[in-house]
């Protein structure tokens, strides 16, 4: 029997209503295993309703009730680390070690939701002037939304909610439809932690959904992580319906490798950042620019270990990756490598004719290494979210930094150097919100704010960290004069003593 996931309203599982269903996947073997609700505009207004009628309560709950409801959930959150992470593969298909590392990465902003009585401190200025005093305080929004993407079911929507909900708003998640599961089991955590019906909502579906939190006048705020059309999409509609907007788009991460670099260790870091998890982040390194006369020895370096990757089901503990998402999204990534010689680049290894023995419907695809890639190539322009990695060459650092400064994507970049000076001006010189210096992958821990520059970001804040606690609140500045009691009216005696 094929499992149904339903909504999450009102602290209880919501039966479709709209008659809707989209099909869920298991990527390894590609059968459908479970249908999901997609909501009617119908149903996303009564999981916005719930949270506007809750918020009018937890929004004035004290600040000592809601981390210790989000401290239970993270006990709650810990216990239940390997359900979640094979919820995950079950339906995106990464290997459950990758799955059980995004639950760690998400219990990271938890920790810091539980601790965020610090961000929310105001300020006092006392004495402005004379019996004057000024206060800066901040506030919660309301009814807050995430909108979240396949490639992370559990850790996106925890970038996002646990900050949110310390804060004192309510929240309406849409996760993606293409695997839901994750995202009603932290609902049910949460639930089970003593978060108040309503705090927390639950919606599925596609477009419709979409388009009706952006609308919908009660929701004050929206966070997306996804692609870079849809990111710009989902800014430029929420804000002119009057919201603020975090929209976190696609990326083309770069990592250059100076002449003086540790090689082992660039191609070690150059394996795991461009195929962990398939490929399907959007912190992956998907371009290696080589400097100077060390690109073939890199190059060899990285095939040799990228042989040796074992794909395989997610469920199997010997896999090192797995199946992507869905069988249009494995043709898509594909196709990139089909046409690459077609486009000037070298085909070190194709990994498009790959499948697993038992498992021939799954969504397999091996990994593929391309040398020389002009960055005329689509496969140089292009987000793949795949197991695909480009690698370019030039002549100079300069040259390298130039490159990367070209590409419309500031997400994440990285150097590889043993030298101190070079990287310092690499971390200066270079266009992108997040760099890591001989790290591939520098996602900030959680106290820290994660986000882009340029085409990799729309709106004003980085997502979690000190701009995520103040994308969830509103400052307010109180200036307050009281009278000197010794001038109180007569008749009135406090006990000072009169000026007069």
């Amino acid at each position: 029997m094929t499992k149904i996931v339903n909504h999450w309203i009102g602290g209880k599982t919501a039966e479709g209503a709209s008659g809707t269903y989209g099909p869920v996947t298991d990527p390894a073997t590609g059968e459908v295993t479970t249908k999901v609700a997609f909501a009617s505009v119908e149903e996303v207004d009564a999981a916005v309703a719930a949270a506007r009628d809750a918020f009018a309560t937890w929004g004035q709950s004290s600040l000592a009730q809601r981390t210790s409801i989000l401290f239970k959930f993270r006990a709650l959150l810990d216990g239940h680390r390997d359900e979640i992470a094979a919820l995950i593969t079950a339906e995106h298909g990464k290997v459950h070690s990758d799955a059980l590392g995004e639950v760690a990465r998400g219990l990271e902003i938890v920790d810091l939701a539980c601790g965020i009585s610090v961000q929310l401190k105001g300020e006092l200025s006392t004495q402005v002037a004379t019996g004057v005093d000024v206060a800066a305080i901040r506030q919660p929004l309301g009814v807050v939304a995430g909108i979240t993407p396949f490639n992370f079911p559990a850790m996106v929507p925890m970038w996002m909610f646990p900050l949110a909900l310390a804060c004192g708003n309510t929240f309406v998640l849409k996760p993606s439809e293409k695997d839901p599961s994750a995202a009603l089991k932290l609902a049910e955590l949460l639930a089970e932690a003593g978060l108040p019906d309503g705090v927390f909502n639950v919606v599925h579906g596609d477009k419709v959904a979409v388009d009706r939190l952006l609308e919908h006048p009660d929701v004050k705020a929206v966070s997306f992580v996804g692609s870079t059309p849809i990111a710009r999409y989902i800014h430029s509609t929420a804000s002119a319906h009057g919201k603020r907007v975090q929209a976190l788009g696609g990326a083309k991460n770069h990592m250059l490798v100076l002449p003086d670099a540790d090689l082992d260790a660039a191609a070690d870091a150059a394996v795991s950042a461009a195929y962990g998890s398939a490929g399907e982040r959007c912190m992956a390194i998907s371009a290696v620019v080589a400097v100077g006369s060390i690109g073939d020895e890199l190059v060899q370096k990285i095939r040799e270990r990228a042989e040796k990757i074992k794909i395989g089901p997610g469920t199997d503990p010997t896999s090192e990756m797995g199946p992507l998402i869905t069988k249009v999204h494995r043709d898509k990534v594909a196709a990139y490598v089909t046409g690459a010689a077609d486009e000037g680049a070298e085909v070190v290894l194709d990994g498009t004719g790959y499948t697993v023995e038992g498992h021939e419907d799954g969504h397999w695809i091996g990994i593929s290494l391309l040398d020389k890639v002009p960055t005329s190539a689509k496969a140089y322009q292009d987000e793949i979210f795949g197991p695909v990695l480009s690698v370019l060459r030039v002549a100079t650092y300069e040259d390298g930094v130039a490159l990367i400064n070209a590409s419309p994507y500031g997400n994440g970049t990285a150097i590889f150097t043993r030298d101190g000076g070079a990287a310092r001006r690499f971390q200066l010189e270079i266009e992108a919100g997040m760099v890591g210096v001989n790290v591939p992958i520098p996602v900030p821990v959680g106290y820290h704010s994660f986000g882009g520059w340029k085409d990799s970001l729309f709106g004003d804040h980085h997502i979690y960290g000190n701009d995520g606690t103040h994308f969830y609140t509103r400052g307010k500045v109180v200036t307050t004069r009281w009278p000197d009691p010794s001038d109180a009216p007569a008749g009135v005696d406090l006990g000072f003593p009169r000026n007069h």
